[in-house]
């Protein structure tokens, strides 16, 4: 099968791609910035930009399927209107180019619950791609665990910098984290499925968790010790949100967003998916574990990079 993958260079996406190609398809990766791409052996990469309608439309030519992976949330607080117009866009080129399927990576959460800009945005989203003349499936997901995971991320940083953490309410909240294979899997799965097309479906890991007990497994992984939570009632989430920025690496307009949407349970209710993708769940902690792992492999394959880098600026080589 011919599969254009938009948000190729993203977290999911950069497992996505390489995954498919394993799967035997055809895979284009639509990239705004190719030079800053390195894909995977026989991936086609091509230019464009889902808020420029004119700069991608060759992108859907021969297009069997595409997977919608695309979030604008680093890009600023107008990222809600930016995703709507991103979707709008790929709806329409797709539609023209009479692609068959499309895929679509949401967000958990009862739509009566959501009370987050960002959690709405994810839903919104998928409206507008639901309105094509293609089948959707879609899968909605919380918390992914993984390396690049923005969400993950915060979790590790606040894990590793404060063994004393004081909390808003929000900790008390269930969430379904799922490791990033896992997503991956069901992702892939789908397309070799036909009886997944229109379908929506809720994807997580084999246990409900409260971020509390994701921030206490995540440092017992990270140190064999829990951290310490604290809960404060009078802590909102938005105040917790303006601390985040002091004691994590994490960009205050992704971090922001993410915190305000801990007050909504994001939990499958049902798993219908695993009647077409059976798929083995990881372990929390499993899944833990190997982020870690690969965030140790990626800084050691830094390291040493800049050694060699190094070593040839001595040598004169590097000019």
């Amino acid at each position: 099968m011919h599969v254009l993958v938009t948000g190729a260079t993203g977290f999911v996406g950069g497992h996505l791609v390489p995954a498919l190609r394993a799967a035997g398809h055809d895979v284009r990766a639509l990239v705004r910035d190719p030079s800053a791409y390195d894909p995977p052996a026989g991936v086609e990469v091509v230019t464009g930009d889902l808020l420029d309608p004119d700069s991608f439309a060759d992108a859907f030519s021969g297009v069997d399927a595409a997977y919608y992976l695309v979030h604008s949330m680093r890009a600023g607080s107008d990222y809600a209107e930016r995703d709507r117009r991103a979707a709008a866009n790929f709806r329409e080129a797709a539609d023209a180019a009479g692609v068959d399927r499309v895929v679509y990576l949401g967000g958990l959460g009862d739509d009566g619950e959501i009370r987050s800009k960002h959690l709405r945005s994810r839903r919104e989203v998928e409206s507008v791609l639901d309105a094509g003349a293609y089948d959707l499936t879609v899968l909605r997901a919380a918390i992914i665990v993984g390396t690049d995971s923005a969400s993950f991320r915060l979790i590790r940083e606040l894990t590793a910098t404060l063994p004393v953490m004081f909390t808003p309410r929000w900790v008390r909240t269930d969430c379904h984290p799922i490791a990033i294979d896992d997503v991956i899997e069901y992702l892939v799965g789908v397309l070799a499925e036909p009886e997944t097309t229109g379908e929506t479906y809720e994807i997580g890991g084999p246990e409900v968790l409260t971020y509390a007990e994701i921030l206490r497994r995540t440092g017992e992984v990270m140190h064999d010790a829990e951290p310490r939570i604290v809960p404060i009632p009078i802590l909102s989430p938005r105040l917790s949100s303006l601390s985040i920025g002091l004691v994590t690496n994490v960009p205050s307009n992704v971090a922001r967003p993410l915190i305000l949407g801990l007050k909504t349970p994001v939990v499958a209710s049902d798993d219908r998916i695993q009647e077409v993708v059976p798929v083995s769940l990881t372990p929390f902690e499993t899944a833990v574990a190997r982020a870690l792992d690969d965030e140790n492999d990626a800084e050691d394959a830094d390291g040493a990079a800049d050694d060699q880098r190094t070593r040839a600026v001595a040598d004169g080589g590097d000019r």
